[in-house]
This record gives C-alpha cells, sequence and structure tokens, in this order.
C-alpha cells in the first residue's frame, strides 16, 4: 500500500499515512480537531476543508467520495469533506477555524434552584449516612480484629447490621483506625431500610459536617453535573458544558452510527465513550472545587440520559436501537462502581443509572416525568421534551402514554446552512417589518452575529410566515420590494444579515432548503403527540397543561411556536416551561429513596406507542409540513393573525 505524506495547516504539522485513508483520520492521527455533527456520513458539511491542488474527480491528491454540501464553487475553490475524502498522495490541507464550543451566558456557574416536594429528612429518606464512632482500642483482654471491631461500635451506635466492607476500604482499615487515633468516620450506603449495609469508605476523625453526592444529566447536547449536600438537600454547585461527543455527531442517530465505526486501529465507541467522560469529569472537577472539595469526596451519583446517552456512558455498543425492532441492550441497568464505570468520583461509590422505557424514551423523560409531577395530577397532561429528539408522554396519574420522534438537530441549529448553538453570537429573536421586510434581532452576548440557534430560528420562521415572505409551504416570495430575499448558491434565500453586520463577514442566511429542515422537525413533533393524544381518543385541546421540559424548551416563544405549528394553538396559561427536568429528576431520586422508586414506577407505568409501526403517523406528519398546518382551523390565532 503506498504511504501517503499529509502536511496540516496551519499547524504545520506533517504525518505519513497509508493511501485510502480518510483526511478527518489523518487529523486525528494528527492530534487536530476537526469537528463532524453529522457523525461522518457527509451531511452537514462542517468538516470542510481546503486541499492544495485538489484537482478534479479523483485527479488530485484526494478523492471525493461525496459533496454533499459544497457549492460547485467550493470544489472548484478545492474544498473537500474531511469525513467523505481519501488521500491518494502526497497533499497539503488547511484546516478553517473550528467553531468553538462556549457555554451560554452564566448557566455554568448559577446554582439551580431546587425546591423539594418533601420535608426532607436524610436519615429515613438518604441511602448514604456518614457515622462518626470512637472505637475502644484493642487490648491483651480484648483482641478482636479491626473489622469486627468496626462493625461492633457501628451496631451499637448506629443500628447498622449486617456490613459489608468494600475490599480497598478492608485494605487501608488498620491504618485509618490507628493514625485517627480510633475515631473514625463511616461511609456506609444502604439502599433498603431494613437491608445490610455497604462500607463505603473510612475517614479519620469526625467528617460528618457534609456528605456528597452527584446528580448528573448526560443530554445529547448539554452535560449537567449538581453537587448535592445530603445532608441538608441543597444543591452546593453545579457545572455544564457540552457533550464532547458533539464533535461526533450532534444527534443521537449519527452518534450511534459513529460508535460502529471499528477496525484499522479505530474504535468510536471508545472514542465517544471517552468524550463523555472527559467531559463529565472536568464537570466534576469544576463543580467540587467550586465548594473547596475533591471528586473523590462524592459518594453516590444518579444518572438520567436518553437512551442512547446511557449506553455510550457505559460503553455499552448501541447499534440495535436505530435497528427494526429497535431495542436497547439494558433499559434498567444495575447499580455500578465508579471505579468500574471511569467516573472520577470516588471508586467505591454507586453509579445509579435511572431507568428508561425503550430505545428512544430513556431515563431523562422517566426522570422527567417524576419532576413534573405527572404521578400525582389528576388533569389530562401533555409532557414534552424538545431537542434532538421530540419525547412526550400523555396521561396522568392513572395512566401513561410515550412516543418519541425524530425530530432531528435542527432546532439545535445543525442542519441549517447558517444555524449554530445558542452560544455567543447567536441571533436568538427576529423581528420583521411587515412594510419594508427589514429584520432586526437580539444577539447572545451583544455583539454581531455569527448565525442563528434554535430559538431564532423558530422566531425568524414565523417571522417569515406572519409578514408574507414565505407561503404556507415554505416557499420564499422572490418578488417582493426588497433585496432580502434572492436566489442563491442553494436556491432561494433571505438575507438575516448583511455581511458588513457580522462577526466573520459574509452574509447571514436561511434558505429554502433549511426551511424544509425546519418544517420536517415541527411536523415530526406535531405529528407524535397528535398522534398520542388519538390513540388513547382525546382531542389536543382536551390537553388541561402543557409542560415543555429541557433546556431548549425555556428559550422557546410560545406565540412563535404556535405560528409555525410547533405548538399546539391553546391558551397561553395551560403552557409551563419547567428548564431541566431530567436533572431535577435525578436530583429528587439521588435525595429521596421514595422518589428512586417513583422512577421506577414511572418507567413501568409508561405504554410505549412506537410510531414508525403507527400508519397514522405519516398521515399526521405530511398534514404539519405547513405552516402552521394544512388544516388551519386548527390554529384558530393563527388563522386571526393572518387575517
Amino acid at each position: 500500500m503506498t504511504t501517503c505524506s499529509v502536511t496540516f495547516q496551519p499547524k504545520n504539522t506533517t504525518l505519513s499515512v497509508p493511501s485510502g485513508t480518510l483526511i478527518y483520520e489523518a487529523a486525528q492521527e494528527a492530534g487536530l480537531h476537526l469537528n463532524m455533527p453529522c457523525g461522518g456520513q457527509g451531511r452537514c458539511g462542517r468538516c470542510a476543508v481546503l486541499v492544495d491542488d485538489a484537482g478534479q474527480n479523483g485527479s488530485g491528491p484526494v478523492r471525493r467520495r461525496s459533496t454533499l454540501r459544497l457549492s460547485p464553487a467550493d470544489v472548484a475553490a478545492g474544498y473537500a469533506l474531511a469525513c467523505q475524502t481519501v488521500i491518494q498522495g502526497d497533499v497539503q490541507i488547511t484546516i478553517p477555524p473550528q467553531e468553538k464550543i462556549e457555554r451560554r451566558l452564566t448557566t455554568d456557574r448559577t446554582v439551580a434552584d431546587l425546591v423539594l416536594p418533601f420535608d426532607y429528612d436524610p436519615i429515613r429518606q438518604q441511602s448514604l449516612q456518614a457515622c462518626f464512632v470512637q472505637l475502644e482500642p484493642p487490648s491483651m483482654d480484648d483482641q478482636t480484629d479491626d473489622w469486627s471491631r468496626l462493625a461492633r461500635s457501628l451496631r451499637r451506635e448506629h443500628g447498622f447490621d449486617p456490613i459489608t466492607p468494600a475490599l480497598s476500604t478492608l485494605r487501608k482499615l488498620g491504618k485509618v483506625l490507628r493514625e485517627a487515633d480510633w475515631q473514625v468516620t463511616a461511609i456506609l450506603e444502604q439502599d433498603d431500610e431494613s437491608g445490610p449495609a455497604r462500607l463505603v469508605d473510612l475517614l479519620p476523625g469526625d467528617r460528618t459536617e457534609r456528605l456528597l453526592g452527584a446528580a448528573i444529566d448526560i443530554g445529547t447536547t448539554s452535560n449537567v453535573v449538581y453537587v448535592v449536600d445530603l445532608l441538608t438537600g441543597r444543591i452546593l454547585a453545579q457545572a455544564v458544558d457540552y457533550n464532547g461527543q458533539v464533535v461526533r455527531g450532534e444527534d443521537v442517530i449519527s452518534r450511534i452510527i459513529y460508535a460502529g465505526k471499528n477496525g484499522n486501529g479505530r474504535d468510536g465507541l471508545g472514542e465517544l465513550q471517552a468524550l463523555v467522560l472527559g467531559t463529565l469529569n472536568r464537570l466534576l472537577v469544576r463543580a467540587a472545587h467550586r465548594i473547596k472539595a475533591e471528586p473523590s469526596d462524592i459518594y453516590r451519583a444518579t444518572v438520567a440520559g436518553n437512551s442512547t446517552m446511557i449506553h455510550l456512558f457505559l460503553g455499552l455498543q448501541p447499534e440495535s436501537i436505530r435497528l427494526s425492532p429497535f431495542i436497547t441492550g439494558v433499559n434498567q441497568p444495575p447499580p455500578l462502581r465508579a471505579g468500574d464505570v471511569g467516573l472520577a468520583i470516588h471508586p467505591n461509590a454507586t453509579v445509579d443509572c435511572l431507568p428508561g422505557v425503550a430505545s428512544y424514551v430513556g431515563a431523562d423523560i422517566s426522570a422527567g416525568v417524576v419532576s413534573a409531577g405527572l404521578m400525582e395530577t389528576d388533569k389530562l397532561t401533555l409532557f414534552m421534551d424538545v431537542g434532538t429528539n421530540g419525547e412526550m408522554v400523555l396521561g396522568n396519574r392513572e395512566w401513561l402514554i410515550t412516543c418519541a420522534c425524530s425530530a432531528g438537530p435542527a432546532f439545535e441549529g445543525a442542519g441549517v446552512g447558517d444555524g449554530m448553538r445558542a452560544t455567543t453570537g447567536a441571533i436568538e429573536e427576529v423581528w420583521i417589518n411587515g412594510e419594508t421586510f427589514e429584520p432586526t434581532g437580539r444577539v447572545i452576548g451583544g455583539g454581531a452575529p455569527l448565525g442563528l440557534c434554535g430559538s431564532g430560528l423558530i422566531s425568524l420562521l414565523a417571522e417569515l410566515f406572519i409578514t408574507g415572505i414565505v407561503d404556507r409551504s415554505g416557499n420564499i416570495h422572490l418578488d417582493l420590494a426588497t433585496t432580502r430575499t434572492r436566489t442563491g448558491d442553494h436556491g432561494a434565500e433571505y438575507v438575516v444579515a448583511w455581511a458588513d453586520t457580522t462577526e466573520h463577514g459574509r452574509d447571514i442566511v436561511i434558505t429554502k432548503v433549511d426551511i424544509d429542515n425546519l418544517l420536517r422537525a415541527k411536523a415530526a413533533i406535531y405529528a407524535g403527540y397528535t398522534v398520542l393524544c388519538q390513540s388513547v381518543g382525546v382531542e389536543l385541546a382536551d390537553v388541561e397543561q402543557m409542560l415543555i421540559g429541557g433546556a431548549f424548551g425555556q428559550y422557546i416563544n410560545i406565540e412563535k411556536a404556535v405560528q409555525i405549528g410547533l405548538l399546539p394553538d391553546l391558551p397561553w396559561d395551560r403552557f409551563q416551561f419547567l428548564g431541566n427536568t431530567s436533572a431535577r429528576g435525578a436530583t429528587l431520586a439521588l435525595l429521596n429513596r421514595d422518589y428512586r422508586q417513583r422512577v421506577n414506577a414511572a418507567a413501568g407505568m409508561m405504554t410505549y406507542l412506537e410510531l414508525s409501526a403507527d400508519n397514522s403517523f405519516y398521515d399526521n406528519f405530511m398534514s404539519a409540513l405547513f405552516l402552521p398546518h394544512t388544516e388551519i382551523e386548527r390554529f384558530p390565532s393563527v388563522a386571526e393573525v393572518l387575517r
């Protein structure tokens, strides 16, 4: 096999690779960062690189398998998709500046406000206890072994019997007891009040002033860590960051595909697991240091996330999730030890992954249902978490039915030419003058814009529709008295911001292709909850409250979301935005055994409706591919605005 010399600029890094190597594989080997939000499927165009003397039709040092998302002008200029282009000769490749991942505003340092729905009693409700004991030192008259001596004191003073020790704790037992002059704090875990206790750790002296646990939400886009004082029930610190896996896929399907990329020295699953563990461990360090603690001081973690995220976190191959009949490897992982998982808390700490329901309804929804109070309400409730997937639950305390639709990452800014995450520089809201068709907008951070985030795209699409710039099919009118509408490389487009006003010096536009992606995303979500209602014989108008969870949900403008047909046309007082219900549910499960059991009960109570097997989903999806819907009478408030 021929060996090729590859030089990457601007780092001026040179290495040799076998011919036939993909550009992104060579970049990885060189230790260089390339974003691949579609997981290397060639669909997003974000991994485009500039190849010197690229040639045409494979005549140069590289051969393009696909040029999707590249215009003829891009190809002529030498651009190639790193995930779809193989190296076949000596070549120099320039990697453009990659999108920086920055946390939106100050949410990373904001301590979550958690109001407990119960009176907190750590002794009765909590699985972990910190018990201080003073032992009688051994003597010639009392030659009881160290372990029996400790167990005897814990039984007499705190009522724990029997107790099983971790091997690593046994190994240090004698040293800790003697150096602490026989005054120690035992960290004990007892999931069942009447069951055996487990000695997790032994600390010198009285260390009962606080006891730390962690609630973790592994989102497809963002990861959240709460460090919680298990003695008071308070969240002491929060840390938030983008899931490191986003560079290998912005949606779960892309990541499942990437996880299966094995061979030739590649381990896609191992790489994705390392990326999410790297993110979580950094967050644990960051949050712990804010309260002058170490991650090893955390003795229990409760983890929520969708089914794919839990599989990747545990290093379980998720391939069967996307293949018919769409089966997970496990819906309820058993309690695991942090040292086995690779989570950087105390290695003997329990990692409790909450239960999921099915392939696309995971632990984040089980936790969200409990957090949102569906297990206590008599009201007909529609609970929805909008993200790269649209998961929804309909019901009340008596019954629950759930489904998930593949909305795709359009509302996360992917699949849209000038889309981006909700970071500094993203346009998050747009208004358009109905007479001049001139837009104004609000940019995160207040500076020059870089692109459009999900809330900005919803707002923009609604304004384009209401002002008549696009019709109900999403077609852009090119005959208006404005230079904002024009024909671009990808067809009709509307210019949201001119190049001289943007951070990167390029026009920010929305194209007909972008609008079609948004219409498909919103149609999938609308069809999903419509089918849920039809399956149990209720009307959308019968829904007494609509609860919207997820980080993205709290930024949705209800009026704009209704105008495009993303949300049903209900009275506004029926909508409630609850924020991160997954993280909140994980925290409740961490603090209270009963609430942990409620999460189990919620997962077991939900009937899963597989939309791919429901013939009515396709019909409802096709009907929703219009603004706001083919049946305008379903949206009387929008019809009134149009009149």
